[in-house]
């Protein structure tokens, strides 16, 4: 198992589980828990026998409140290059939720805020805790997301809404969340954890070759040619396990024109 000190990642019987663990911080996130973060969801990609990803955080009061605010100054958040999306921090953990080519639940065990907000709106699907509160904070604290955190929520939610939870800054319950289709399911938190590994154990029955195809076609109108990529790249690791496909290699490593006649018929 890999070491960390602001996150919590185990694996077991197909299932990755990555907790932020800054309880006494309301699991507000440092450039090492965003670093951290990065390194879990990665080999949780990379591992092949996990099937599906938990993201959650540790405690009873928080999934992830956003940004730690005391580490916060002018340019950014101290240590941190979070801001650029092709470095260690935000925006890549929110790729990293949305590309792994698993599904990843969101266990909503409290307060969603801000930038945590947006783990659980990217996240494939999110199970709350009936105590579980959610929303923005961005311009009640001077920041924004410009890219996953709105056009995701948009789609989640809709236009008008979407608009609403950013400029308003409000806090919705689990049960509105629910109703307004922000969240997949509601139930009180001491059956959290048992309805999430129901989740966890009905998608682990499910083809994982047809959920990867699944989430990267959710995507691939909306995220351009990434997401065409995505989805392009996912059909070529099928490709790759064909008989037509190892003539190609198998030619080329025996010096020997491919035959591909057989392969159109």
């Amino acid at each position: 198992m890999m070491n960390f000190e602001e996150i919590i990642y185990e694996k077991k019987n197909g299932i990755a589980r990555v907790a932020i663990n800054r309880p006494q911080k309301f699991n507000a996130c440092t450039s090492l828990t965003l670093l951290e973060l990065n390194q879990a969801l990665t080999d949780a990609w990379v591992d092949n026998s996990v099937g599906v990803v938990v993201f959650t955080g540790a405690g009873e009061k928080a999934f992830c409140t956003g940004g730690d605010q005391s580490i916060r100054e002018a340019g950014g958040y101290a240590g941190t290059i979070a801001a650029l999306p092709v470095e260690v921090g935000w925006q890549t953990v929110s790729n990293l939720i949305r590309t792994i080519p698993k599904p990843v639940i969101a266990r909503v065990n409290g307060y969603a805020i801000g930038g945590g907000h947006v783990f659980q709106v990217v996240c494939d699907l999110s199970i709350a805790a009936e105590s579980a509160k959610l929303g923005q904070a961005g311009p009640k604290v001077g920041s924004f997301d410009p890219g996953y955190g709105t056009g995701d929520l948009v789609r989640c939610v809709g236009l008008k809404k979407a608009k609403e939870i950013w400029y308003m800054c409000r806090l919705y319950t689990a049960r509105e969340a629910l109703d307004m289709g922000l969240v997949n399911a509601v139930v009180p938190f001491e059956k959290l954890d048992e309805e999430v590994d129901k989740w966890c154990a009905e998608l682990l029955e499910k083809s994982p070759t047809a959920l990867k195809m699944l989430k990267y076609a959710f995507h691939a109108e909306t995220d351009g040619v990434a997401g065409i990529t995505h989805l392009g790249v996912g059909g070529l690791s099928m490709f790759y396990g064909t008989e037509e496909s190892m003539e190609g290699r198998n030619a080329f490593m025996e010096k020997r024109k491919p035959d591909y006649d057989k392969y159109r018929k």
